[in-house]
Order: structure tokens, then C-alpha cells, then sequence
């Protein structure tokens, strides 16, 4: 796999468990994360499991949008991905967090490939007022992280 076109990590003082169960409860994901307000499974598959689908709730400022997401990966304690796509069928990215247990709790990192192709890059940056995704991404996941490291060091 190509490098990911952001990345950014941090030490959480929460056992990799807890982490884990923050980042696949997407309903509740807006807690903590930037960007997504939220989200809802979608079918029969209501948890983090390889194929399950779910639909993101975003926001930016006044502008809101939808994504429908595919969890790629679900390995409790240790990886949660998904691939996103706008619409239903555009490719948007593909989301990774990664966790490594530390002594005293766990490295969390966050990664995203953008997988638009230059239409899709076009058109994303008109719905979501960000032209430069990458940096923007870089910025927004290191909030996010902060705030997921927030809310996990809370939890018993």
C-alpha cells in the first residue's frame, strides 16, 4: 500500500481495549472526532466487522454532507478501518486507526489515502470548502486525536 497521504499519532494513558471501543462506536464518534458528527450502521451488521457498512454524518462550518462507509478492518485492541465513498459509488479515502499497546496504554494512529480521482477532488472541495485535503485532514486528525485521548483517559 502507498504511504497514506495524512498521518498523525499520539499516546493514549487508556488501555488499547477502551480506545478500540471509541473508535468503532460510530454512533457516538462526534464526542470526539473533528469532522464526523456521527454515523449509523446500515443493513443487518450493526458492529465493527470486515464488511459492514455504515453512513457518516460531516459537518464544516454551515456545510454538511454524507458518506457511506465499508469497514475494511476490525481486530479489537489493535485496528479499525473502513473505505468511503460520496454518493454510494465515488471513492472518497480510506480511514485507519491503528493501536499499539505501550506500558502505560497505547500508541494510536490515525491514517487516510485519498483514493479521489481528479473529478471527485474537484467536486469535494466545493462541497467541503477544503481544497487542500491533505493538510487539512493532517490538522483536523491531530485534533481528533486529542480529543479520542480526552474521552479515553476519562473512562474507567
Amino acid at each position: 500500500m502507498s504511504p497514506p497521504s495524512a498521518s498523525v499519532s499520539i499516546h493514549v494513558s487508556a488501555p488499547p481495549a477502551v480506545v478500540y471501543d471509541l473508535v468503532t462506536d460510530i454512533a457516538d464518534m462526534g464526542e470526539w472526532n473533528v469532522e464526523c458528527r456521527g454515523a449509523r450502521w446500515v443493513g443487518r451488521v450493526a458492529q465493527a466487522r470486515p464488511g459492514a457498512r455504515f453512513r457518516g454524518r460531516n459537518s464544516r462550518g454551515w456545510r454538511h454532507w454524507s458518506t457511506l462507509c465499508t469497514v475494511t478492518a476490525a481486530d479489537p485492541g489493535r485496528v479499525f478501518a473502513y473505505h468511503v465513498r460520496a454518493a454510494g459509488l465515488l471513492d472518497v479515502a480510506l480511514w485507519r486507526f491503528g493501536i499499539t499497546p505501550t506500558e502505560a496504554g497505547c500508541h494510536v494512529e490515525q491514517s487516510t489515502w485519498d483514493t479521489r480521482g481528479p473529478l471527485m477532488r474537484v467536486v469535494g472541495g466545493i462541497v467541503t470548502g477544503v481544497r487542500d485535503r491533505a493538510a487539512h485532514n493532517e490538522g483536523n486528525m491531530r485534533r481528533t486525536l486529542e480529543g479520542l485521548k480526552r474521552v479515553a483517559e476519562r473512562r474507567p
